[in-house]
């Protein structure tokens, strides 16, 4: 009975989903009843995915919490211990597109560049660039657990090389790849890939959880802006030469 009893707790989660969502309910009522005066029918249909949409929520951060959270310490528990160390990166490559893959914003985002673009940016290129490019900034965090590599001398170089391609992208794309950063950076990948590093980092002997399991989220924020400018400017060559 102990063992069900936290999956059951969903005070914490409630609250927390509550808090995010109360405001924006709020906001959009104030503009309803002053500005929009939208049709009965269309506030009856969103006051109901609303209600899906808290439930959603709950039932899913609660599971992250109690599920993925405490399996993804476990899992890098586990994979800190290998002998061949190695073998870290292409599980990191693996993991991040799994996470990405799974990720329901990005596929959100994809959505609606290709909605946007009518269709002349697929949603398999977004998606497939986005997935492929956090999968090897995670096996690059693996790297830089294995190692010991200091952040900032992969996340200084990164910015610094994403500030150049900004110059010889499309503008398109670059308002692509910054929100694409932001996206990626969703509940599934930021609390599975970072639960796993933490574990990782915790059971190689000379590494800190603290300084070596963190900073992966911020390769992976860089991930998709590197990824997505440089398939504009593919794009944009390829266009040229034709």
């Amino acid at each position: 009975m102990n063992t069900i009893l936290p999956f059951l707790d969903f005070s914490h989660v409630s609250v927390g989903v509550l808090q995010a969502l109360v405001p924006l309910v709020i906001f959009f009522l104030f503009f309803q009843v002053v500005y929009l005066k939208l049709p009965r029918m269309f506030v009856v249909k969103m006051i109901k995915g609303i209600g899906l949409c808290v439930a959603g929520l709950i039932l899913f951060l609660q599971g992250v919490q109690v599920g993925f959270m405490p399996v993804g310490e476990d899992m890098g528990e586990v994979l800190g211990t290998m002998h061949r160390a190695w073998l870290l990166m292409p599980i990191g490559f693996l993991l991040g597109l799994a996470a990405t893959l799974a990720e329901p914003a990005v596929h959100i985002l994809s959505n609606e560049v290709e909605k946007a673009s009518s269709g002349s940016i697929r949603k398999k290129t977004i998606l497939a660039t986005l997935s492929l490019g956090v999968a090897l900034f995670v096996a690059l965090g693996m790297a830089r657990i294995i190692y010991g590599v200091p952040i900032h001398y992969l996340l200084v170089p990164g910015f610094l090389l994403a500030l150049v391609m900004m110059r010889f992208c499309e503008a398109t794309f670059v308002a692509i790849a910054f929100d694409a950063g932001g996206v990626a950076t969703g509940p599934m990948t930021v609390i599975f890939v970072l639960a796993v590093a933490l574990g990782i980092a915790a059971a190689i002997e000379g590494r800190d959880p603290i300084l070596d399991g963190f900073g992966l989220i911020a390769l992976i924020a860089l991930a998709p802006i590197l990824s997505v400018m440089a398939l504009g400017m593919i794009i944009t060559f390829v266009k040229t030469r034709s």
